[in-house]
């Protein structure tokens, strides 16, 4: 069996071997949560042997941190019930039992309390319950958390799905002995499902069984770590001399040192004689490597939780902005486990899904202390059309205001079917023109004078005349 097979068992809710039989490991603590090692789980002495349980969360600070970021981020998302109207949109139904257990699921949880603790016990066991008590008309009225470490599902002798809950104490004092419940009256959330879970596909299991040699390993580097700086894995330095030393003075010459520098005497001040130097002991090139493994491990186990290092604090990149950080999770990790729990509410609650019926986590509330990005979203949907100012207002909580229930776009947005019919724009006006100045009257013209004409004629002919009688003389 590969490494990886042997890991993922160590969250196998029922064991299937025979009482008494042999089971490799890794071993499962129900009880005290984590887990054992093949090697340690062989000994029956193993904690007089140094062994100690690997935790899910609580020895591997990474972990705890993927697990608090989806179910606090959750928990700060308000459920509501929709249903789908006569106009095409979506009416909240503000009186049904599901609108109430969503505001108070018990007598003694709140909301963000339920989600919160029941969001962690999905990702740490891959699987979450919730007990539904119903009132006189068969409404579900109450949901009370159950620890998943104490509750499994069982199947009947014809496949009918049964529940054994347990774990909370207050049930335990309200209805006592064995509680076992039909599964119409649970309300339980699992992950994606393998065959290494039993009963399949009904158990679910958790994303930390990807990540187990990565939170192995992570462990593995901080206890070292942590011997090292107790100065366990190797002295901090190293006190030389060219003089030939007895044991008895090597003895004396580390005590009086440790006086000094170690426990109540850290911070004093030594004084060396006899030759005596001090080397301070170099931390080697495969030492340095040491935060980059570290930095490994973490950045896988975020990618089995699906989270952005940003949303860690770990990333390099910043994004550009709140939303875009937020939009980026939600189309990952955060929007899968938001749909998965809506959809578990729903078929608790006999819903008939989207988009007739259903329940929705809202994500406005991430984007809560982002007041930019926020008013921009707002201001940028009702100038298209889609919000009314009264509906924007509405969200950050402002008082409605008179002529705001009416969505509006700007005068030039028209529908292409009635673009033709829109007459043209008529052109500019021509300026008027100057008006045409009088021409002046005309002056009678003096009749023509021909005399010069006849005289210079006469002269001509009479020239001619006397060369013609010259000629003949």
């Amino acid at each position: 069996m590969s490494v990886r097979g042997a890991v993922a068992r160590i969250l196998r809710p029922l064991v299937r071997a025979a009482e008494g039989q042999y089971r490799p490991g890794p071993y499962y603590l129900p009880v005290t949560g984590g887990w054992l090692s093949s090697t340690a789980g062989s000994i029956w002495n193993w904690w007089q042997c140094g062994y100690d349980p690997i935790g899910a969360s609580s020895q591997s600070a990474l972990v705890e941190a993927c697990v608090s970021a989806y179910a606090q981020t959750i928990a700060m998302c308000p459920g509501d019930h929709w249903r789908l109207n006569d106009k095409g949109g979506r009416t909240r139904v503000t009186t049904s039992a599901l609108s109430r257990v969503l505001r108070y699921p018990n007598e003694y949880q709140t909301i963000s309390d339920f989600l919160l603790n029941l969001v962690r016990y999905l990702f740490l066991t891959g699987n979450a319950y919730a007990l539904a008590l119903r009132n006189d008309r068969y409404e579900v009225s109450e949901l009370h958390l159950m620890d998943s470490n104490y509750s499994l599902p069982m199947l009947g002798a014809g496949g009918e799905v049964f529940y054994r809950l347990g774990g909370n104490q207050v049930i335990q004092r309200q209805i006592p002995g064995p509680l076992v419940v039909p599964q119409r009256d649970v309300l339980h959330v699992r992950l994606h499902t393998t065959q290494r879970t039993y009963p399949w596909p009904i158990m679910g299991e958790s994303p930390l069984v990807a990540a187990l040699p990565d939170i192995a390993a992570s462990l593995a580097i901080t206890n070292q770590q942590i011997q090292f700086y107790q100065n366990m894995a190797r002295p901090s330095a190293v006190l030389s001399t060219d003089q030939v030393l007895d044991k008895d003075q090597v003895q004396f010459l580390r005590d009086r040192w440790e006086e000094q520098v170690k426990g109540l005497g850290s911070g004093g001040t030594p004084i060396l004689t006899a030759g005596l130097k001090v080397q301070p002991w170099a931390i080697g090139g495969r030492d340095a490597q040491v935060a980059e493994m570290l930095k490994l491990t973490e950045q896988h186990i975020a990618l089995a939780f699906r989270i952005p290092l940003q949303i860690l604090g770990l990333g390099s990149a910043p994004y550009g902005s709140t939303e875009v950080l937020m939009q980026g999770w939600v189309a990952q990790g955060l929007g899968f486990a938001l749909n998965h729990l809506e959809e578990a509410f729903g078929f608790l609650f006999d819903l008939k899904g989207q988009p007739d019926e259903y329940v929705e986590f809202s994500t406005k509330v991430l984007l809560r202390s982002n007041l930019k990005d926020r008013i921009e979203s707002l201001t940028r949907g009702v100038q298209g059309g889609v919000y009314s100012p009264n509906e924007a207002r509405e969200e950050e909580g402002l008082d409605a205001v008179d002529h705001g229930d009416e969505p509006r776009v700007q005068q030039q947005v028209v529908p292409l079917s009635a673009a033709g019919a829109i007459p043209a724009a008529p052109g500019p006006h021509a300026p008027p023109s100057a008006p045409a100045v009088p021409l002046a009257p005309e002056k009678p013209q003096a009749p023509k004078d021909y005399s010069d004409d006849v005289k210079r004629e006469v002269r001509r002919l009479t020239d001619a005349a006397y060369r013609a009688g010259r000629r003949f003389n």
